[in-house]
């Protein structure tokens, strides 16, 4: 099974439906919230290349980007191989 970790802050909604999908998936991730949390947050952009907004996901240390490309390698049918 792949390692999924995913960025995000208690309010965003495109982090909740990002968690969503992967659980419809049956995946398990490591979640770390950037919100409150200066040092975090920095790490985050800097392994998502800039990224700046949540959520930033990651599957076997490859970034991903957010839910929108996520749900897009899902829709393309190339999710559930990124996920084995």
């Amino acid at each position: 099974m792949a390692t999924v970790e995913i960025y995000t802050s208690a309010t965003c909604g495109y982090c909740h439906a990002a968690k969503r999908l992967l659980a419809q998936k049956g995946v398990s991730y490591d979640e770390t919230d950037v919100s409150r949390d200066s040092g975090k947050k920095a790490a985050m952009i800097q392994r998502a290349n800039g990224g700046r907004t949540v959520p930033q996901i990651f599957i076997n240390d490859k970034h991903v980007g957010g839910y929108d490309d996520l749900n897009a390698l899902d829709r393309a049918g190339k999710l559930d191989a990124l996920l084995k």
